[in-house]
């Protein structure tokens, strides 16, 4: 049985106790709430710390003020993506352009769910949900107390396995009114305590996201700051395929290559011109790295390879030397200026050593007419500073290449992606550094995703500088940072959106009936007329997510 069939099995068998335990009262005599699976175990302990880290009062109130206005800022970006979203989801309905149902349409991918949601891994988004419930429950519950609101319990939320904390403040001092206030001394006959004012309940409702975003911000700064900065490429080179065991005994696939004799590999080129210069029969030693342990190995050069493969051409850029030559999609440039083009990486080494105007023969292979040659003149190339020289033709960019050694290797960027993380944060003064930062661990940089450091991507790097003597441990710290940044940063975005029950609908909506009651200066008007906009807003927002992830089912069936 595998680890998924045992994890829903005993779900399941968990599920089945929790609601045999609740039918038979057994939940409620222990102070326990069962929703489906989800359980909440209240304690009434802990309360007076609340009390003892609400004791800074004024600072607890700034906090809360800045969480307002960042709210509303929050509020603002959240609408303005829904809305742009909707609009570009419109345009391609209209012009049947609606993208085909992918992944990111699957239910299971619709909630942050650590373990079900694909591209949230379990250990680390566990963690990381953890850490986000518990700092945006608790931030209520300590504004509560600062604003004298009676918090009625803690507790923890539970799922087969701890899921998060609550603070479990009293909703009629928190939402209620004067009149409800009233309500409430007439049946109970005891005098209630005085509702909190529109600026009392914002101030504790926008804490919440104010911590998340604090939290956010803090690991944030650790992960693109030191951790990343702790982190290095060992190489970008990886063994795909062995062809030859003779010559590469002891090789494997997914082994990263790091060095050849006393020369490091950082690329596939480099790797084929060191070795162009060994005779065949040669010994070379290859350091190879696999789960981070690196190995030597002895492995002998093989002969030059008197086929060449050539460059397959997969387009033609219009307008360009290639297209004015005749050159077509298909053929293949065996040589230039009488040099083999063996793969890709000839190619580009020879493109990168040529100049805007210099002129350049080419041996072409069709299927139907064998080899012929032309010569044409290359262009300047478009937005290059040096003015090197251009073709017009695209090739591969990620072909395996067959070496002397009886490997086949492939080039995964691990230098430049480390680069491409570590410029985020510079990228942040504009709009689309912070849409990369919000997609980052589903989108990625290339529609990839960046799930963090684990599985193949860790073995391209390695831990430098303050961290080497942590070994691996580097990796679990930059995972979770990266999780708790990114999951307290979504969250507490989520909870700006102006729709009931999120923290921003219920801001939104005290704030709109103050401005109605401007206006009407009615108390029952402005509350109806409020919790109308409100509701509007809420449905509005709520059919947008649905279009957003059933519109393409819809166009081409479910």
């Amino acid at each position: 049985m595998s680890w998924t069939n045992t994890g829903i099995a005993l779900f399941l068998f968990y599920w089945m106790l929790v609601s045999h335990l609740s039918k038979k009262g057994i939940l409620e005599r222990y102070n326990i709430t069962s929703y489906g699976p989800l359980l909440m175990i209240r304690t009434t302990r802990g309360l007076q710390l609340l009390d003892k880290l609400a004791v800074p009062k004024k600072a607890w109130r700034i906090f809360a003020d800045i969480g307002i206005r960042l709210m509303f800022i929050g509020m603002f970006a959240m609408l303005l993506i829904v809305i742009v979203s909707d609009i570009s989801m419109l345009s391609s309905l209209g012009d049947n352009t609606m993208p085909e149902p992918n992944k990111f349409n699957e239910a299971r991918n619709i909630f942050l769910i650590p373990g079900v949601n694909e591209f949230i891994p379990f250990t680390w988004g566990l963690i990381a949900l953890i850490v986000t419930l518990v700092v945006h429950e608790f931030s209520h519950a300590i504004l509560c107390r600062v604003e004298n609101i009676r918090v009625k319990s803690m507790g923890i939320l539970l799922a087969l396995v701890p899921v998060g904390g609550f603070a479990e403040p009293d909703e009629n001092e928190l939402f209620g009114t004067e009149v409800t206030a009233k309500e409430d001394e007439q049946s109970v006959g005891t005098v209630s305590s005085k509702p909190a004012t529109r600026q009392q309940r914002a101030r504790i409702l926008a804490a919440g996201v104010m911590a998340n975003f604090v939290v956010a911000l803090l690991a944030f700064t650790l992960f693109f700051g030191p951790v990343l900065g702790s982190i290095a490429p060992i190489s970008n080179v990886m063994i795909m395929d062995v062809q030859d065991e003779v010559f590469a005994v002891g090789l494997e696939p997914q082994m990263i290559i790091t060095q050849i004799n006393d020369k490091p590999v950082d690329n596939i080129m480099g790797m084929i011109e060191y070795l162009d210069a060994f005779p065949e029969g040669e010994t070379v030693r290859l350091h190879a790295s696999k789960d981070k342990v690196t190995s030597v190995y002895d492995i002998k050069v093989g002969s030059v390879e008197n086929d060449t493969r050539g460059v397959l051409i997969q387009d033609i850029v219009a307008a360009s030397p290639a297209e004015t030559a005749g050159l077509q999609k298909g053929m293949r440039i065996m040589e230039m200026d009488g040099v083999p083009m063996r793969n890709v990486y000839s190619f580009r080494s020879f493109m990168n050593s040529t100049s805007a105007g210099q002129p350049v023969t080419l041996v072409l292979a069709t299927n139907s007419s064998g080899t012929f040659e032309l010569t044409l003149q290359l262009a300047a190339h478009p937005g290059e500073e040096e003015k090197k020289g251009f073709l017009g033709v695209f090739t591969s960019q990620d072909e395996n290449v067959d070496t002397r050694l009886g490997i086949t290797v492939g080039e995964f960027p691990a230098t430049a992606y480390l680069s491409l993380l570590q410029d985020i944060p510079g990228m942040l003064k504009g709009i689309a550094g912070w849409l990369i930062l919000l997609g980052l661990p589903i989108v990625g940089f290339a529609g990839e995703g960046f799930p963090g450091f684990s599985g193949m991507l860790a073995n391209f790097y390695t831990p430098v500088g303050w961290a080497e003597p942590l070994g691996i441990g580097v990796f679990w710290i930059a995972n979770s940072l990266l999780w708790i940044g990114w999951l307290n940063f979504y969250v507490a975005l989520f909870n700006c959106l102006p729709a009931v029950p999120l923290d921003g609908g219920h801001i939104f909506k005290d704030y709109i009936k103050a401005f109605i009651y401007r206006l009407t200066r009615n108390e029952e008007r402005s509350l109806r007329l409020s919790a109308a906009v409100t509701a509007t807003f809420a449905v509005l927002i709520l059919m947008s997510f649905l279009f957003m992830i059933f519109g393409p089912y819809l166009v081409h069936g479910f």
